[in-house]
């Protein structure tokens, strides 16, 4: 017997169906498990992702003789169990089966919880939350908010596959560092699955954004608050902070301007992904959102203080 193979196993336990597996590849899927297993036995149940790393998990077989078997196996032979090629240390549970207890977050769905440790809510934009998370599919909807536990963020996919993808690969993780302000040290993820299947954003703001509805309205509060932050210039006076989306007041309205004829004058300059006219101050205003702020710097350079028609201003 290899002095390897030796250390894998505690000889002093009572055999069970379950078997422990320690030393897993992160994040090891059932699928892998079983198929380390399958050739000892029928396996009736798994539990993967235990232990503070997340490389431990529960292997049950439908009889006792199969874990022996497979426990025997691996104590004679001179090649280690292995999972990604890491060897796998395997061991008689002291529990005789898995009993799965999910929280309603280990039930895998579309929506899913992330509280972001570390940070304050003003510290990670809803776009680099947009950015870090589509990356494993198309982002639907967020909504961001504050509770007890941090600032946290539903996150709504199209399918629970996306989603559990997603959190396999950021459960745990930092949002990369370049993403984020200096002052910021430590940044974590956890992340879990919400109850929630379609969320309800009833406007678009810098907390909350359905990306599958370009003419949901926008909260021009909401919208003004995160573009009024001061920006100071070399010379030390406070500079007009540049964004992707315009603030356009029309004065002086002869005729009628609809979204359509403001998205016929702003899609000039570039792609125009939504826009919201509301009244405010006994005048009419538009937000016009571009896909980023260099196409809505040159729609206002263009733009500011020319006529839409006869009699009408548009000014950002």
């Amino acid at each position: 017997m290899s002095t390897s193979s030796q250390t894998q196993f505690r000889y002093t336990q009572t055999p069970s169906k379950v078997l422990h597996l320690r030393n897993l590849p992160w994040e090891c899927t059932e699928e892998e498990l079983v198929e380390l297993c399958k050739p000892f036995g029928k396996i009736v149940n798994t539990k993967c992702n235990v232990g503070a790393n997340r490389n431990q998990a529960f292997v049950e077989f439908v009889d006792l003789n199969q874990a022996i078997s497979m426990v025997s196996y691996y104590a004679s032979s001179s090649e280690p169990a292995q999972v990604r090629g890491k060897t796998v240390y395997i061991q008689y549970s002291n529990r005789h089966e898995i009993v799965n207890n999910k929280s309603p977050g280990d039930t895998p769905g579309n929506v899913l919880l992330v509280t972001i440790e570390g940070v304050e809510a003003n510290d990670v934009t809803i776009e680099t939350i947009h950015l870090v998370f589509s990356a494993f599919g198309f982002v639907h909807k967020i909504a961001t908010f504050e509770k007890a536990a941090g600032f946290q963020a539903l996150i709504q996919f199209t399918d629970a596959e996306t989603a559990s993808s997603a959190r396999n690969a950021l459960d745990g993780r930092s949002i990369p560092r370049y993403l984020l302000p200096d002052h910021v040290t430590s940044c974590h993820l956890r992340i879990s699955y919400s109850a929630h299947t379609d969320l309800n954003i009833k406007f678009q703001s810098h907390r909350s954004r359905d990306y599958t509805n370009p003419y949901l309205p926008v909260n021009p509060t909401a919208m003004e608050g995160l573009m009024q932050v001061p920006v100071v210039g070399p010379d030390g006076k406070k500079q007009e902070p540049q964004s992707n989306v315009l603030l356009a007041s029309i004065e002086n309205m002869q005729y009628a301007v609809t979204v359509d004829v403001l998205h016929s004058v702003f899609s000039a300059f570039g792609t125009v992904q939504k826009i919201a006219i509301f009244e405010k101050n006994g005048g009419t205003q538009a937000l016009i959102q571009y896909p980023d702020v260099t196409t809505a710097a040159v729609a206002k350079e263009s733009l500011e203080g020319h006529c839409i028609y006869e009699g009408g201003y548009c000014l950002q």
